[in-house]
């Protein structure tokens, strides 16, 4: 059968759909994943197909737009109300284009119109949700934000944390208006919230995360099926470590890596110079994933500086990992048992930072706060704490366990059937 798989955001949305596609494949299944064109190469590269959706003038490269949607107080709005909702009908009928044929449609939580297109068609579909901040559990509170405050209103309790949420749905349901007005058009039901109870699928909810990571919360949407990480995470097909890198590796005490994944690299600040400022204050050997961008630092023997390298083959080797908290490093870290620090910038980061403190797998500071005798100081806890390092290695037997790509495609089978 035809499976569409659709999302819309960097590569930590499109790794797990690649993964999951791969698997699909495998199984005799007719996959195309509908995405931005920035990713064609990587898509077509692996022998999916492809086919492009927009936005089109939207670039995960572009630095102006990246520093826009991860603003801590008008990101989520500049990103969805101002830059996505306006294309909502372009976006419809390019995957309505790329849904012909198609038996079943997997979404990931930004393509608005992927429900529509589904009914449209009369055809079955499923949502993927890749953290935990997107179910909006009021018994599990997500942490929405980097400031003390959301910290707070997390433990305020469930009334409380319920009442918040019907808030923020109040507040951005004219966010929608788009998709309110398209629906009307095509002559299908009406939608309460695109962006809440909407977004759940009433088929198949696909939770792309460890139970490790979050337990399934009584308020989650029914049908939904917590099937692991789906791990993805080379260049192309045929990519890995450069010589370089590997000698680096095997040759010295483990390293501390600092990545910033693919979005917050484009806007670095002072994260890799502090970073490595710090290692250097520990006398630690460092490699930083800097992308393709140029933070201004240069590499020596102990700090080794490149732009990419597959996390799978480089976080077995590290000592500490310093990162986002991006849901696919925070995967990738976890599956090495390694210890992280989290500096999170923007969307489910300041969540997945909070889980991975509470889960005793590391530690975490704020970006505003990230300078190098302070993050060296944090760095000294978490390389000293004996007690993360048996977490981490309990986390990583725990996510050997599970494969996601295989859990997911059997639930979409079973959907289908």
């Amino acid at each position: 059968m035809k499976v569409v798989v659709t999302t819309i955001g960097s590569l930590g949305d499109v790794h797990p759909c690649i993964a999951l596609g791969l698997e699909l494949k495998r199984r005799g299944h007719e996959v195309v994943i509908a995405t931005s064109e920035f990713y064609r190469p990587k898509i077509v590269s692996t022998g999916l197909g492809f086919h492009s959706i927009g936005p089109k003038h939207l670039s995960p490269e572009d630095p102006e737009l990246l520093s826009s949607i991860m603003d801590p107080k008008q990101g989520p709005e500049n990103f969805i109300r101002k830059l996505l909702m306006p294309h909502m009908r372009g976006v419809y009928d390019d995957l309505l284009a790329a849904c012909h044929g198609a038996k079943f449609l997997i979404t990931g939580e930004l393509v608005f119109a992927a429900p529509l297109v589904a009914e449209r068609l009369g055809i079955g579909w499923a949502s993927l949700v890749l953290a935990p901040w997107q179910f909006l559990s009021a018994h599990d509170p997500s942490i929405i934000g980097p400031l003390p405050l959301f910290a707070f209103i997390r433990g305020a309790g469930v009334t409380v944390n319920r009442a918040m949420k019907e808030l923020a749905r109040k507040q951005t349901k004219s966010w929608a208006e788009p998709i309110y007005t398209l629906r009307k058009e095509l002559g299908l039901s009406a939608a309460s919230h695109p962006m809440f109870e909407d977004k759940n699928s009433p088929y198949l909810n696909l939770a792309m995360f460890s139970s490790a990571f979050a337990k399934p919360q009584v308020d989650w949407p029914d049908h939904t099926k917590t099937v692991g990480f789906a791990f993805y995470d080379r260049q192309n097909p045929a990519s890995g470590l450069t010589d370089e890198v590997r000698h680096f590796l095997q040759n010295g005490e483990p390293p501390i890596i600092f990545t910033l994944g693919s979005t917050a690299v484009m806007n670095p600040g002072s994260f890799y110079t502090e970073g490595k400022r710090a290692a250097e204050q520990l006398g630690r050997r460092a490699l930083l994933l800097t992308g393709k961008g140029s933070p201004g630092i240069s590499g020596s023997r102990d700090h080794m500086v490149t732009a990419y390298a597959p996390y799978s083959e480089i976080f077995p080797y590290a000592a500490v990992v310093v990162h986002q908290g991006g849901i696919g490093t925070t995967a990738q870290a976890m599956r090495a048992g390694c210890p992280q620090f989290v500096v999170p910038h923007a969307f489910d980061q300041p969540d997945n930072a909070a889980r991975i403190k509470r889960l005793g797998l590391g530690l975490s500071l704020r970006k505003d706060r990230f300078h190098a005798p302070h993050a060296a100081e944090q760095l000294r806890k978490v390389l000293s704490d004996e007690k993360i390092r048996a977490k981490a290695a309990q986390a990583r037997t725990f996510v050997e366990k599970e494969n996601g790509a295989i859990a997911a495609a059997d639930a979409v089978e079973s959907a289908c059937r």
